[in-house]
């Protein structure tokens, strides 16, 4: 019984096509985080993740970035919990999300996916909700651009230096929550950025 370990999943797209894009900061999230940690992350085939395991203040997590696209986020988060024999209620997904502004983060248990196909394909493969998600803000497209084009593109230079702060954050939140439990995490994150 791995009542101790806790599954982090970061959502993105696969190569250098979308690497630093708003969509893949869930997937960037996990990286800073192992990065920090001082590890590495490996490709393990049979789950279809990179993987890594931590130990972050005596707490065992394991860090997964599916290796699938995005809206094919599922099964591979699905054969990672069932692989470290990890219950969905200790499953963190980091993700993008555009209702909340850039350099803010929330974090949350549950709820819809608001048009997230990397979520709408996690609830359906895990047969639940009631997981962990760390949200991270992009923001909303300019204009009339459609949130499919804005989320596949990279932040603009002035968001840059905003966005590396938000992934370590975001990195903080995901050990808060595994240490600390959702309220806390809530109480500490859940601020408005001034300027």
């Amino acid at each position: 019984m791995a009542d101790d370990r806790w599954l982090v999943v970061g959502l993105g797209n696969p190569g250098e096509k979308y690497a630093r894009t708003r969509h893949n900061v869930g997937a960037d999230t996990v990286r800073t985080l192992v990065t920090r940690e001082h590890a590495s992350l490996s490709v393990n085939k049979r789950i279809r993740c990179e993987v890594a395991e931590l130990t972050v203040t005596g707490t065992r997590i394991a860090a997964v970035v599916p290796t699938s696209y995005m809206n094919r986020s599922g099964e591979p988060a699905q054969a990672a919990a069932a692989w470290f024999k990890i219950p969905p209620e200790q499953v963190i997904v980091c993700h993008d999300d555009l209702d909340v502004e850039v350099g803010s983060l929330k974090v949350k248990r549950g709820g819809g996916h608001a048009g997230h196909n990397g979520l709408r394909d996690i609830d359906r493969a895990l047969g639940t909700r009631e997981y962990l998600r760390v949200r991270i803000g992009i923001g909303r497209p300019p204009g009339r651009m459609p949130a499919k084009d804005f989320v596949l593109r990279r932040f603009q230079p002035a968001e840059r230096d905003i966005i590396a702060v938000t992934l370590e954050e975001a990195a903080d939140a995901v050990i808060s929550l595994a240490t600390d439990g959702l309220e806390p995490t809530q109480n500490r994150f859940h601020v408005k950025r001034d300027g």
